[in-house]
């Protein structure tokens, strides 16, 4: 069974669905922002889909895991808000729609 969790087959499946929730998460990101902004969509082209073998489970065995992040210093903000800027939440919304069986 560790063999087949390990396969490259799982692997290219993990990375599927990490692009899946990538191109999601790319087609509801905000673009822009105050008047004069030196780098508009600089954001919505930071984001990167990846495998990473990471412990999981109660014997904390290495498994392909797919990974979506975001590379802009300021994603956090956009994901969460500030006082001043609403929260989008792009990557938990992207999640639940491109997380489904697609």
């Amino acid at each position: 069974m560790g063999e087949l969790l390990n396969s490259p087959m799982i692997q290219g499946e993990m990375l599927r669905r990490a692009e899946v929730i990538k191109a999601v998460a790319i087609s509801i990101s905000p673009v822009g922002g105050p008047v004069g902004d030196p780098r508009p969509g600089h954001y919505k082209e930071s984001w990167k889909a990846t495998v990473q073998r990471k412990g999981v489970g109660r014997t904390n065995k290495k498994r392909p895991v797919g990974v979506v992040s975001n590379s802009a210093y300021y994603a956090r903000w956009v994901e969460y808000g500030t006082e001043k800027v609403p929260a989008h939440h792009v990557m938990l919304r992207a999640a639940q729609v491109g997380g489904r069986n697609q």
